[in-house]
């Protein structure tokens, strides 16, 4: 970074982040090599690189079990941030790891353990299938899904984006029916987008805590009760095995309260055992905040100024 957005960066900090005690979780999915026309939202190694150095110098980023405990007890310090990643993708271990070492910033990655060793998500499917797909009409009619053009990268990433939204709420049988239809008009898909059981280990044995996300990653409130309870539990131990520690944290798939999930199911990841879950409401935590549903936010921005200008927003929506 250079000297003059360091300057800014730390007049922000100095002017409207001192002695605020709450508590920010900041949520990451991918890091990325290069810029991805079909990902434009997941930072690359560059804007990571720079985020986590941001987050080393102005801020005092723990782990979440430190931060939970701090603020608990009423000792969390000023301008507190948690790095977590949601699903378990390998770049989690091969690109963003080395660069939380590098600023000796802690994490949490809390993976959905159905996707593992070879397995892919379903959005990525879709995902993939728009990158590779060789014709010019994507005819989805017979799902009662419409038909697509496809001409330009821009079509591509718009038709999956749209796609994204209309399967995401189906069940989990019905979803998998129109990923199997849509991966017969590609010839292949990348089976190394997931973390292996190994680097799952190796994560944890490098001090990365390692979260539960259920087991395929389904929207909590389409499912019963029961249901929920197998995709959280089965999670659960698929992750304790591997590690052989206690899987303490949960965050909810999507994670939007009333929506992904409802208060039944924030009861139940309680009743289990967990020691807090994580949603993907915007905001921030103090000790009043309910900890089985703390707020997360994804800070997107690609420059370091406006990076900074964003944290300072959340900081000011107390949750």
């Amino acid at each position: 970074m250079k000297e003059w957005q360091l300057k800014i960066c730390s007049r922000l900090s100095d002017r409207y982040f001192k002695g605020r005690e709450r508590l920010s979780i900041l949520i990451y999915h991918r890091v990325l090599p290069s810029d991805d026309f079909m990902r434009p939202s997941e930072p690359t190694v560059d804007v990571f690189s720079w985020q986590m150095e941001l987050i080393s110098r102005f801020f005092n980023p723990l782990s979440l079990s430190d931060a939970l405990e701090s603020l608990h007890l009423g000792r969390l310090p000023p301008r507190a941030v948690c790095v977590t990643f949601d699903d378990g993708y390998a770049d989690n271990a091969t690109i963003a790891l080395p660069v939380l070492k590098i600023w000796n910033i802690p994490a949490t990655v809390f993976v959905s353990s159905g996707y593992i060793n070879g397995g892919r998500m379903w959005n990525d499917t879709v995902i993939e299938c728009m990158r590779r797909f060789s014709g010019r009409i994507l005819d989805l009619s017979e799902l009662g899904l419409g038909k697509y053009q496809i001409y330009t990268d821009q079509d591509r990433l718009t038709v999956a984006e749209g796609l994204l939204g209309k399967i995401k709420y189906l069940s989990l049988a019905k979803r998998q029916e129109v990923l199997d239809f849509i991966e017969i008009c590609v010839p292949s898909l990348p089976h190394d987008l997931m973390l292996s059981s190994q680097q799952i280990l190796n994560l944890a044995n490098d001090g990365i805590e390692i979260g539960g996300h259920t087991k395929n990653h389904p929207i909590l409130a389409t499912l019963s009760v029961d249901q929920a309870r197998q995709e959280i539990e089965s999670n659960r131990s698929d992750l304790t095995s591997i590690t052989s520690r206690p899987v303490r944290y949960f965050a909810y798939p999507n994670g939007i309260p009333g929506k992904d999930y409802q208060r039944e199911h924030r009861n139940l990841v309680e009743g289990i055992g967990f020691d807090a879950a994580l949603s993907t409401v915007r905001g921030v935590s103090n000790e009043l905040s309910d900890k089985f549903q703390l707020p997360r936010f994804t800070p997107w921005d690609k420059s370091p100024g406006k990076f900074m200008l964003r944290l300072l927003g959340n900081q000011r929506q107390l949750v």
